[in-house]
């Protein structure tokens, strides 16, 4: 996978011109769906087959500060696949290639009702995807 590149905007700084932490966040939302887009089975794939995946985990480490106008490199590596639960790493790097930020996060899949489901069963097609994202990164 291609890695997502986002550039830090005005707005998403503070007081002391320093990206707000809480940014980081959206951040890695930005690249977990260019993720998914580039594995071939973009949100919109997912919602119209009546799959959610929200969020049950999130950790991050803050390494280094960005500002307004860097470029934020963020990879997203597929760590874990349950059939159920999806656990990515993500590594933020500046232009000059600095870890800015590592972080993880875990999602579980839905169905319309909000029930927990089995990907394999419900999506047979996203189960291999997500199954060949792991295996590529072990």
């Amino acid at each position: 996978m291609t890695p997502y590149i986002h550039s830090v905007n005005y707005y998403e700084t503070d007081k002391m011109g320093i990206t707000h932490h809480s940014n980081y966040i959206r951040f890695m939302e930005e690249a977990r769906l260019h993720f998914l887009a580039e594995a071939g089975y973009p949100m919109q794939r997912l919602e119209a087959e009546g799959i959610t995946s929200p969020v049950v985990s999130l950790n991050c480490d803050y390494k280094h500060p960005t500002t307004y106008g860097d470029k934020i490199t963020i990879t997203v590596t597929a760590q874990r696949y349950t059939g159920v639960k999806l656990s990515l790493a993500y590594v933020m790097q500046d232009e000059a290639g600095l870890v800015v930020a590592t972080a993880t996060s875990s999602h579980c899949f839905l169905d319309q009702e909000g029930r927990v489901i089995a990907v394999r069963k419900h999506a047979p097609t996203f189960d291999a995807i997500l199954k060949r994202a792991v295996e590529g990164h072990s």
